[in-house]
């Protein structure tokens, strides 16, 4: 992850998975898992010296061979080239609509905008409809703040099985279909 996105994650108030955002909550060192990445020998796949596994991480970030044997990989499975991946929206993080602080996930960038912009009347668009297909990046909210409260407490992702690319009958199709599946 990189650090605005991990640091968002790890908020003193709640904590939450970088992946899947459920809470964290504290536990235990697993000192016998740490006991066997101590002991566990492996080999580099780029230059193919031996180490144990605590030593591959900070080998690999400066093994030359290591990181081109990556990158054979990466394209090897990539089937656009890498520049395309631009055309995609970015649905998972947000910029704020008053101040642009950038890399809010849906939760964070609501509680960011109830602690410091709650008095803010400015009409804004809403950085979260504006990345769905359905959404209107030029529409103004004339209550943003509510419509945040009401639209945006919980991710779409999180209850729904989104394929944003199908359109409403094909969703309706789908849904029908799981429906009777499940009976």
């Amino acid at each position: 992850f990189c650090t605005p996105c991990l640091q968002e994650c790890l908020k003193p108030k709640k904590p939450v998975c970088g992946v899947c955002r459920s809470i964290l909550s504290p536990g235990s060192r697993a000192l016998d898992l740490e006991k066997q990445i101590e002991m566990t020998e492996t080999t580099c796949n780029g230059c193919n010296k031996k180490m144990y596994l605590s030593k591959m991480r900070s080998h690999a970030a400066s093994c030359s061979k290591y990181q081109n044997y990556i990158m054979e990989g990466v394209k090897a499975v990539t089937k656009e080239p890498l520049h395309n991946t631009r055309n995609f929206p970015n649905r998972f993080t947000f910029p704020c609509p008053y101040c642009s602080e950038k890399n809010f996930d849906q939760e964070g960038l609501v509680e960011h905008c109830k602690t410091l912009h709650s008095m803010d009347a400015k009409q804004v668009v809403c950085p979260i409809c504006a990345s769905m297909p359905w959404g209107d990046p030029n529409y103004r909210s004339a209550n943003f703040m509510e419509h945040l409260q009401r639209r945006h407490r919980f991710s779409y992702d999180t209850f729904v099985v989104c394929d944003y690319d199908a359109d409403e009958d094909d969703m309706m199709a789908q849904v029908l279909m799981r429906s009777l599946r499940d009976k």
